[in-house]
């Protein structure tokens, strides 16, 4: 699983991308939502909690970090009709859609653009941010 530098992708002349909040990334198929440790404080500080009860309340362990419990439907658990923590959501959430399974192929691209109203919408992200937004999430 690696992007070449030096090879032309379908996004070359970029792509365009504004969030517009609706949740279709927030929920469905259950996933890992992954939060580096140093995500944490500005969550619990959004929130009004101690670290030690946003953990204990929204979040599990996770490689060297943790995820966050999705509700029984697979919606994030800081999802309700537009993110509670958008202003300091993970980075992983921060990514998307330029998640590597998205920029595989055009044909994935376009099946995730059927499913997302902020994709074509927005500021046009170039070739070079797309590829450190896609290997930024590779291991997640």
């Amino acid at each position: 699983m690696t992007i070449e530098l030096n090879r032309s992708y379908f996004f070359d002349a970029g792509l365009r991308f504004e969030c517009r909040q609706c949740g279709t990334c927030c929920s469905g198929a259950p996933g890992t939502i992954y939060v580096a440790p140093h995500e944490i404080d500005p969550i619990a500080a959004r929130l009004g909690l101690p670290v030690p009860e946003v953990i204990k309340r929204f979040m599990y362990p996770c490689k060297d970090g943790w995820s966050i419990h999705e509700d029984a439907h697979g919606h994030c658990r800081f999802f309700a009709s537009g993110c509670t923590i958008y202003s300091v959501r993970p980075h992983q959430c921060r990514a998307f859609p330029f998640w590597f399974r998205h920029l595989r192929s055009e044909s994935r691209w376009h099946r995730i653009t059927r499913q997302c109203p902020g994709i074509g919408q927005g500021r046009c992200y170039t070739h070079e941010q797309i590829l450190t937004l896609a290997r930024s999430t590779m291991g997640l």
